[in-house]
């Protein structure tokens, strides 16, 4: 049997109708949806890569648009934490460092996995054609699939340990099923 006490009580802090909670869920389930559609359509079309005049200029325009998601979803998930109740017991100085390092730790394995795959590398520059020579395995690939994923669920965690909030604890489950389904998705 499970105990379903303490999801129970995470719910009752929660908010759902919120328009910056609804705003958070959209944002972080619109933005994987995106860039796999996108990356998809660049490989049988290569639509981008003509208009913008070259793979690489293509890729690097796709990357900026997606990081400018990427802000957007951070400001929308930020927005959401602020405008609904702290958990009391969440609200300790033990809880923010246990969030601080959690944030520390996907922090790493963000970048980490950046200066391995480079821009493009990072920003599907497979689907356009440009291809890495083998298949990177340095860390954080070696202690970690999908290390840029998991990392980024990561920061959203302890982000939401630190504010000591029940929508951000809920908003990181939306942003880890999200991830989990574009890695079913891209696999």
């Amino acid at each position: 049997q499970v105990d379903v006490t303490a999801m129970a009580q995470l719910f009752g802090y929660v908010d759902m109708t919120d328009s910056g909670f609804i705003a958070a869920i959209l944002s972080i389930a619109f933005n994987p949806f995106f860039w796999n559609v996108v990356a998809r359509w660049e490989h049988k079309t290569r639509a981008l890569s003509r208009v913008c005049g070259s793979p690489h200029t293509a890729c690097y325009c796709l990357g900026t648009v997606i990081l400018m998601l990427n802000c957007v979803r951070s400001h929308c998930f930020t927005e959401a934490m602020k405008s609904q109740p702290k958990l009391e017991g969440l609200d300790s100085p033990w809880a923010y460092c246990s969030g601080l390092v959690i944030l520390a730790v996907g922090t790493l394995f963000v970048i980490s996995s950046f200066l391995a795959l480079g821009f493009t590398g990072t920003f599907l520059g497979d689907y356009f054609g440009i291809l890495m020579e083998a298949k990177v395995t340095s860390f954080p690939f070696s202690v970690l699939d999908n290390p840029m994923y998991w990392g980024s669920t990561a920061v959203y965690l302890g982000w939401s340990l630190m504010h000591a909030s029940p929508a951000g604890l809920l908003l990181t489950a939306v942003v880890a099923i999200s991830y989990t389904i574009a890695v079913l998705y891209e696999g």
